[in-house]
């Protein structure tokens, strides 16, 4: 019989976000955050670009292609100088940190349960079928090399 309800998953996941939360890669992009915020050249640069998307946005509904292409290429040339301000760059790399921490939660949870369900099924873990899969296909091995 089961043992654990999704509420218990949910609650235990909630707990491991705490610690998520708490973790040095969590820190990073909080400080990096902060510094952007702070960052008067950013948050203009910022602006800036949100006002010429709204531009954009505009142009493109009226049609006016060639206007909007200019107000694309310099949105281009700001969001250039946003990534060559350090403090940016190190807020892009504080983000990729916390997803790859996310990413290998993840895919650890993902991987392990499949683990699991083939061993518990009787399958082959190596070949990644379960039981039931391994019983329909006897005397077929789709070019699996033993």
């Amino acid at each position: 019989m089961a043992k654990y309800t999704k509420d218990d998953i949910v609650a235990r996941a909630m707990e491991l976000a705490g610690m998520i939360s708490e973790t040095e890669e969590v820190d990073f992009f909080k400080r990096a955050e902060a510094q952007i915020h702070s960052n008067q050249k950013v948050t203009s640069l910022i602006s800036d670009i949100k006002g010429l998307q709204k531009q954009a946005v505009n142009l493109q509904h009226y049609g006016k292609q060639e206007a909007r292409k200019k107000v694309e290429d310099k949105i281009s040339s700001i969001e250039q100088e946003l990534d060559d301000i350090p403090v940016v760059q190190e807020f892009k790399q504080s983000q990729l940190e916390v997803n790859e921490l996310l990413q290998l939660i993840a895919s650890t949870i993902s991987n392990t349960v499949t683990d699991q369900l083939i061993e518990s099924t009787g399958g082959d873990v190596l070949r990644g079928e379960t039981g039931a899969a391994l019983q329909n296909d006897e005397g077929c091995d789709h070019g699996h090399n033993h």
